[in-house]
Parts: C-alpha cells; structure tokens; sequence
C-alpha cells in the first residue's frame, strides 16, 4: 500500500483502520506526513488557532494508466479509491486538505466503529493541542508588542529637562524653516545623534549643542538668541535700543570681495552718524577683533552695551581707513520724520510736496506714517515723497501694512519657500488712505528687507516712481520664536517675490531713476535741492513724479 499526505497541520496524527468483509483480516497504518514549513513571517494571521475537524469521504475513482481520475456515480466503491482528508481551520486561516491515495484491489463498505472514534479522539487531541500553542503564542505576541511599545517610548521618561530644551529648539526649526531638504541632511537623524553625542548636561552646553545644530543648516539670519538677546531684540522692534545707532549686513556681491561687514544704515543723530559713519563704510574691527568671519548677530552683540560706555571701531570709507570711539547712548527709534516742503513758482506743478522719511519698521512704523500723512494733508499737499534710504527693514507684518496706506488694490508681495508661492499679501484697498496723490520713493543699497518689500509693492504696482540706487537685496523673511526659558531663535521661514515675480535675493529692487551723488538724507536737505535751480543735486519737482 502506497500512501501520499499533503498537510499544513503537524501533530500527533490519527490511525486509520480498514476492515474487508469479504476477506476478514485488517490492517493499521500511520500516514506519512510530508510538511510545508512556512517561515512565519508570511502569515498574514489574525488569530492562530487550529481546529482540525477530520472526516474521511470515500469516492470511487478510475484511475487508468495516465495517472487521471475519473469519478463514477456508482455507489459501490470498487477496486480503486480515495481517502479525502477533509480538514477545516478557523475561517480566518486558509490550509491545504490532506489527499491520501491508496491503491488496493479491495471494496471497503463501511467504517469501523472504534476506528471512526479513534479518529476523533485524536482531532480532540489535535484541537487541546493547537488551543494551548495559540495561548501561548498570543501571549508571547503580547509581551513583544509590550516591550516594543516600553521601548519606543523609552526617550520620552528617560530625556532631561536640558533634552527638552534641544527637541523645542529642534522642532521650531523642523516646522518653520524655510529648506525641508535642512541643508542636505536628515534632519531626524541629526536629533537623534544629538541627544545620544552631544554633551546637554547644564544650560551652557545646551546653548551650545542648539547653536552647533543650527549651524548645520549654514544659514547667517537663521540663529538663536540667548534670554537677555531676545530681550534686546524684541526692545529693538518695540521703539528704543542703547548702542551706538548702526544697521550692519554681508557685503552684497555687487561690492567684490570686501571683506568685513558693511554698513546699511545708520540712525540719524546716532552715534554712528554723528561720527560721519554712513552706509557703504565698511567696519574692519570691533574692539580691536576682526570682522572678517565675525557673524553680523555677533556684531551687533558687541555694538549694543550700557548707555555711556565706550567702544572703539576701525572703519574703511572708500579707500580711507577711520579708527573711531564712540560712546553708546539710547537711540530713540521715533520711524517717523517729515515736513512740508513749498516749491516757488510751481503753483500748477506739486507746489506743496509732503517730505516722510521712514527710517525703521518697529511696532509704530505704519502708525506713524498715517499721522504724518493727516498732517501734511491738512496743509493741502499736492504729492508725497517716501524717502526709504537707509531703511533696513524690521518688522514684516508693519511693511504690509504701511504698503496699504498707499495701494487701493493689488498685490503686495508673494511668500514662497522651495516649492513655489505658499501665500499671498495683497489688499482691496479698505486701508488706503494716500491712493491717490503722486508718489515718489528715495531708496539706495541701506533699504533693506520690509523696507525693499514696500518700495517693490508700490513699484510693481505702478504707484509710485522710484529715485535711487538698486537696494540692499534681502530677500528672505525671518519669524522669531521665543522658547520655554526665556531665550529665543530668529529662523527663516521663507523668501518673498514682488508683484512682478521679481526675487531681489543678492539683487535688489531696481529704481527707475537715479540720484544725484549729493543728494542729502536730511528733510531740510531735500527741500532745499527742490527749491535752488543752481544746487547741485537740484531735482525739479516735475520729474520726481514722471514715470
């Protein structure tokens, strides 16, 4: 007898006994067992649990000299059969059935009793078995699944107060930086080297292990800020500041390779200015240390101090080299000058010009200019003049809303990061108050940032005419973010375009005429080269509104 098992189940297996009436002898066989043995990954099982439900279904075959079967109808199994196994599992789990073939000349016409009892005394074995591997396997399961879980959270119960600090500075940057590529590298793996690596055991090293991560990203504006810097910073946007009255930034590429930083602007009646420092100079040294690779925000640290103390500058202005002390004093960031200005002789030509110069934009700046706008209007001005040089920015949400007062419709600026446009400023003109009245723009290489995002508005939107030298070319917007402690990070969240899709990045706004070299910054000054024919930066009013 030859017998051939195909089976997903192993275990201890039934005995099968076949009885002949017409020739009384019996026989017991074991069936060979040939396993599959599947790796257990590629189980796709819910619930393991094997319950083998055995019956043996006699069918009558034909099997002729090709190996085929063919089934009769006839309901006496002669010669030739089939032992079909039929073993059913849990309907979330799919087995093969066992096929035994067996070639005997015999008729089996029925089953012995005590063997059919056999056979399910060993599938009740077969079913205890599988009932106590399933228990056990789903509480094996359990327990992996319980230490993967303690595992993954182990970071979150075992991170110092110092890891806090770090994963706050860390998260700010992996959702407001502008660069999701964050320089090239896997922002997540560098988190996670950083808390395994760097050293985090006090403030100090903390600071620093979130200095070294920012650098990382080699971006100048993106840096944090120690408590008492945010401090200062936030001050600085909100109206005073004690130091000696300079706006600083990289040498912009049109400027060759200078080295040092170069001076975008400095305050009027500052310090800086009153010593005859003016944007362009190139600051070589800060007491006595080279700004050759010092970092602009480092700079300003050491411009800033007490009111009254001193500290000492060498300047290069064009090939002349200046050794300076200034003394720091508290500089009033008052946004806001202006004047009105009566050309003689020009009754039909903008007699009355109002002067507004807007030197900053901290928290009064559009404020500010609204007041100057009332009052210049009551005395019946015919045109305005916005003189923006020297500007270096400050606060974005202000630059938007001092480009309202002048546009009554039109967008302002589009904000845009790796992908493309993600927000646009614009305004319907419900804001507007000076929509009308010529406008003319002074800008030159100090206007920078907020101040190069409205000189590029009221451009792009034909509502002004500008009057200048191409600005600063800062192109990119910076949000700052104050963390659990006290200090802070200024981050870049993003670049901006003009109405005209223009990026100023390194270029800057091109004005649409220039100035003369001697054009002064002073509003008595600028009324002056509007009022003498003979001066030699004389401006006539006609064409300072001429497109």
């Amino acid at each position: 007898m030859e017998v051939l098992a195909s089976s997903s189940a192993s275990s201890t297996y039934p005995l099968f006994t076949l009885d002949n009436p017409n020739k009384p002898f019996s026989f017991t066989f074991n069936p060979i067992i040939i396993s599959q043995v599947h790796p257990w990954k590629s189980f796709p099982v819910k619930k393991i649990e094997a319950r083998l439900l055995c019956r043996i279904l006699c069918k009558r075959t034909n099997l002729d000299n090709s190996g085929s079967w063919r089934s009769s109808t006839n309901a006496i199994c002669k010669h030739k059969f089939v032992f079909h196994a039929l073993c059913r599992l849990n309907k979330n789990f799919t087995s093969q059935s066992g096929l035994f073939a067996i070639r005997h000349g015999h008729l089996l016409r029925s089953w012995n009793t005590s063997s059919h009892q056999k056979v399910n005394s060993h599938s009740q074995k077969i079913r205890e078995h599988f009932s106590v591997v399933f228990v056990r396997l789903v509480a094996a399961m359990l327990l992996v699944t319980s230490a993967s879980v303690a595992l993954s959270n182990t970071p979150s119960w075992a991170l110092s107060e110092e890891n806090l600090l770090f994963l706050e500075a860390w998260r700010t940057i992996d959702r407001a930086y502008i660069d999701k590529t964050f320089n090239g590298q896997s922002w997540f793996r560098y988190r996670e080297d950083a808390l395994r690596n760097e050293p985090m055991n006090n403030r100090e090293e903390t600071y620093m292990a979130i200095r070294k991560m920012l650098a990382t990203l080699n971006d100048p504006f993106t840096r944090f800020l120690e408590p008492e810097k945010f401090k200062s910073l936030r001050s600085g946007t909100q109206g005073a500041l004690t130091g000696v009255g300079l706006s600083i930034g990289y040498p912009t590429e049109s400027e060759g390779s200078r080295t040092g930083l170069v001076v975008i602007s400095a305050t009027p009646g500052g310090p800086a200015n009153q010593a005859g420092i003016s944007s362009g100079d190139i600051i070589l040294e800060i007491d006595n240390a080279s700004t050759e690779s010092m970092g602009i925000y480092d700079a300003a640290e050491r411009l800033q101090g007490p009111e009254g103390s001193s500290v000492e500058l060498t300047v290069q202005t064009g090939p002349e080299i200046k050794h300076l002390a200034l003394t720091r004093a508290k500089i009033s960031l008052n946004p806001v000058k202006s004047r009105l200005c009566e050309v003689p002789g020009s009754e039909k030509n903008y007699p009355k010009i109002g002067y507004i110069r807007l030197t900053s934009f901290n928290q009064k700046a559009s404020a500010a200019v609204k007041e100057a706008i009332d009052t210049l209007r009551s005395n019946n001005v015919n045109a305005f003049v916005l003189d923006l040089r020297d500007n270096s920015g400050g606060l974005f949400p202000e630059g938007i809303e001092t480009a309202k007062i002048w546009l009554d419709k039109g967008v302002i600026v589009y904000i845009c990061d790796n992908r493309g446009v993600r927000d646009i400023y614009d305004t319907d003109g419900s804001s507007a108050i000076a929509a009308s009245e010529p406008l003319a723009v002074l800008v030159n290489k100090g206007t920078a940032s907020a101040s190069e995002i409205l000189a590029g508005a009221l451009k792009d939107n034909k509502r002004a005419v500008l009057f200048g030298e191409p600005t600063y070319g800062k192109g990119k917007i910076q949000s700052v973010f104050q963390l659990s402690d006290g200090s802070g990070l200024a981050v870049t969240v993003a670049r901006y375009e003009t109405p005209a899709h223009n990026d100023i990045n390194k270029v800057g706004v091109i004005p649409d005429h220039p100035l003369p070299n001697s054009f002064p910054k002073d509003d008595d000054g600028f009324c002056g080269c509007l009022q003498d024919p003979a001066a030699a930066c004389y401006v006539n009013n006609v064409q300072l509104f001429k497109r």
